[in-house]
């Protein structure tokens, strides 16, 4: 499985990926985000799915970008998705005949020299799209169902990067905890708007213990916080203990 979550705000585009790759019991790590920067065009792309599936259309997709020129994001996009498809004329049969699903779901961003703001987008197995906007800050593909508490709760397009990284990696840290097929090492890529520059940074477990630690505290003091006089309408429901 794989947790990669793509957020943006107005002020530019935050991205997480894990390296955790599993396959029966072999365990690797593996980086799961592709950089493409050069003047006035910035992108990366995360996926989630097969790993041959994906290694294949980014490199047809690499031999598109040497040979043709896009000017916005969502030709790039199209381009991606049309690699998707090929493959999955050229593999899907013999990876399903072998018992595997031909599954990519794929998450695009960054802005190229005629956007005139950071684009992110969601693309699909079958190669359609869908484009994040106002009302949906961030999306998740891979394990997404324990980390969106407190994206939903925080963000906004208000928010600041850094309030995004924030959300984002305590987002990460709830899935881990929850799931044993995500983990770090994990791949953060930050872009602010209109500089046409994509920073990466890798964290180790050990550079960001103290914050799962302190967040876990925090938790638990936040539900100890919490009044307990709206529960004795229930408890006062329970028959008395007998002896007592």
């Amino acid at each position: 499985m794989t947790y990669c979550l793509g957020i943006k705000v107005k002020e530019g585009l935050v991205a997480i990926a894990d390296t955790l790759i599993t396959s029966g019991t072999e365990t690797v790590y593996k980086k799961k985000v592709f950089v493409e920067q050069k003047d006035n065009f910035s992108l990366f792309i995360m996926t989630s799915g097969l790993r041959s599936v994906r290694d294949k259309a980014v490199v047809y997709f690499r031999e598109q970008l040497d040979s043709q020129e896009f000017n916005k994001l969502y030709k790039a996009v199209n381009a991606f998705g049309l690699q998707v498809k090929k493959v999955a004329e050229e593999d899907k049969d013999s990876l399903e005949h072998a018992g595997f699903k031909f599954d990519l779901n794929t998450i695009i961003g960054g802005q190229l020299k005629d956007d005139k703001e950071p684009k992110l987008f969601l693309l699909y197995p079958e190669g359609n799209w869908v484009e994040l906007g106002q009302g949906a800050p961030y999306v998740i593909i891979g394990n997404s169902g324990h980390g969106k508490a407190i994206l939903n709760r925080t963000l906004t397009e208000e928010s600041s990067m850094k309030l995004a990284l924030k959300a984002g990696f305590l987002s990460f840290d709830s899935t881990r905890v929850s799931s044993n097929n995500v983990d770090f090492p994990i791949d953060v890529v930050l872009y602010k708007k209109n500089s046409f520059s994509l920073t990466e940074q890798r964290y180790e477990q050990k550079d960001l213990q103290s914050i799962s630690a302190q967040w876990a505290e925090e938790l638990k003091k936040a539900l100890e916080d919490i009044p307990d006089e709206w529960m004795d309408a229930a408890f006062s429901k329970l028959p008395a203990q007998e002896g007592m």
